[in-house]
């Protein structure tokens, strides 16, 4: 082991990435302060999908159990999705878009698609295509 390289923080894959996000989180936070990133995405696929249950949301959007129904019980507090017992399995709860989620939804995704530009525009079109797939390779 004395050959090998040694190691240095600011080469490794993990730390890079963290940097990027933080990059990406502050320009998030500028454009949409009244959303996380989460509760953004929880309200696209509910905006894409239609009604679904919490659980089904959640796996869609990458989220555990716990913070699924963090996020969903803020965004129901805030009169923008509204949860009702699901006609086929009493224990699920079945879940949609307010007016005001479909209106806040609609104007966020505007901004954000902004945010994806403003995060990416050192990269041309083709590292982007290339950055987002081996994003993907990784993520497995």
């Amino acid at each position: 082991m004395a050959d090998a390289p040694p190691y240095v923080l600011e080469d490794q894959i993990g730390f890079k990435l963290r940097l990027a996000n933080q990059r990406h989180l502050e320009l998030f936070n500028a454009a949409l302060p009244d959303l996380t990133p989460t509760q953004f995405s929880t309200l696209f696929k509910l905006s894409e999908q239609g009604p679904l249950s919490q659980n089904y949301l959640g796996r869609l959007v990458a989220m555990d159990a716990a913070t699924t129904k963090g996020v969903v019980d803020r965004l129901r507090r805030r009169g923008l999705v509204a949860s009702v017992p699901s006609a086929t399995d009493r224990r699920r709860l079945d879940l949609s878009l307010t007016a005001a989620g479909q209106a806040l939804i609609a104007a966020a995704l505007v901004r954000a698609a902004q945010i994806t530009a403003d995060t990416t525009r050192m990269l041309s079109p083709q590292d982007r295509g290339q950055l987002l797939a081996l994003l993907d390779k990784i993520r497995g």
